[in-house]
């Protein structure tokens, strides 16, 4: 019997496991390993947090199929020579195949306070937590974004739309907001926060955060709740591991996603080396391939994967307006806003 652990239910390890089962032989096993019973679509938690959608809203089913197991717990450690998955409050689990595809945390980047004070969108109940912050502001209270990349102008358009009796800011170390983006976009988002009363903070260098203060070298920055949304890194569980890793901490694979130094063991998603930057579709992606490495091993066949092509970038600013990047074109307005609720809806169907 071939038995596949799955660590993650996100996109990618989601992927893996709807590829498999749709070919999977009599005496293969599957083992989805995740926190949750169900998957949190990661790409829409900057609205739970504003409160413009439902907890309900972006959950997301795993499937029911006899031979898929569904394991509840946190991953705490990983034995890659004897092949075992070490799992809280559960007996630790064998595997023949490993996928990893746990995802990321926040990168504090050695900020002194910055996990005490101030608040996380990375995971579903670390959302639920910074919604109930957010939304205990009191009226004409401040809220502060630390970081102006498509996470933080996202949860700061959706929360204007949503609560247009606070006082909403943006800090950001580079010249802009959307500052890895062409001009043409990064342009046209902060023309639609100055038109809807948003503060855009830019070359702004933290260090430190307290209570209440956000520590800019010499001078303090008051705010009710901060948004931590400056950076990510693999999970812990990854940065104890001791195999060769790129400059961001993410591990090293092979052209099949594979750790060289321990086969029939995947990297995909934020803990993975690639040429792209982290996101809901690259995981995807690679989880498909995955599944097709896998199933071809099982033939005894040599896997032979084609290159990873991503369509593009979507955004949203509130419910009606949006901004993208296809095949290197800005798109800007109603019409990337109506692709990115498309590109949802399917997600949802499709998954679920």
């Amino acid at each position: 019997m071939s038995k596949v652990v799955i660590l993650g239910g996100g996109y990618g390890g989601l992927m893996v496991v709807q590829e498999l089962l749709e070919h999977l032989p009599k005496d293969a096993q599957l083992f989805l390993v995740d926190r949750m019973p169900y998957q949190g679509l990661k790409t829409e938690y900057y609205a739970l947090a504003a409160g413009t959608v439902s907890d309900l809203d972006i959950r997301v089913h795993y499937p029911i199929h006899p031979q898929l197991k569904m394991v509840f717990g946190e991953v705490t450690d990983l034995d890659l020579d004897l092949k075992v998955v070490h799992i809280t409050n559960q007996e630790p689990i064998s595997y023949d195949s490993l996928v990893i595809a746990l995802g990321c945390t926040d990168n504090y980047h050695g900020i002194a306070g910055a996990s005490d004070y101030s608040c996380s969108i990375q995971s579903l109940s670390a959302t639920r937590r910074t919604y109930q912050q957010i939304n205990d502001i009191r009226p004409y209270g401040q809220l502060t974004i630390v970081g102006g990349g498509l996470s933080g102008v996202e949860i700061a358009s959706e929360l204007r739309e949503s609560r247009a009796d606070i006082n909403i800011r943006i800090l950001d170390r580079g010249n802009s907001v959307m500052s890895a983006f062409p001009n043409k976009l990064q342009e046209y988002v902060a023309s639609w926060f100055r038109l809807h009363d948003v503060e855009m903070r830019s070359h702004i260098c933290i260090t430190s955060l307290e209570q209440g203060i956000i520590h800019n070298g010499d001078e303090p920055i008051f705010t009710d709740t901060t948004v931590w949304t400056a950076g990510i890194q693999p999970v812990e569980l990854v940065q104890r591991m001791t195999l060769p890793k790129d400059q961001q901490g993410r591990l090293i694979v092979n052209e099949w996603h594979e750790l060289p130094d321990a086969p029939q063991v995947y990297v995909i998603g934020d803990c993975s080396s690639q040429p792209f930057s982290p996101s809901a579709q690259l995981a995807g992606a690679q989880g498909k391939q995955v599944a097709e490495v896998i199933r071809a091993r099982w033939d005894n066949k040599e896997p032979k994967l084609s290159r990873i092509k991503l369509k593009g970038v979507l955004g949203s600013l509130g419910k009606k307006s949006g901004f993208g990047i296809m095949g290197g074109t800005p798109l800007l307005g109603r019409i990337p806003r109506m692709l990115k609720s498309g590109v949802l809806w399917r997600s949802k169907r499709h998954f679920g």
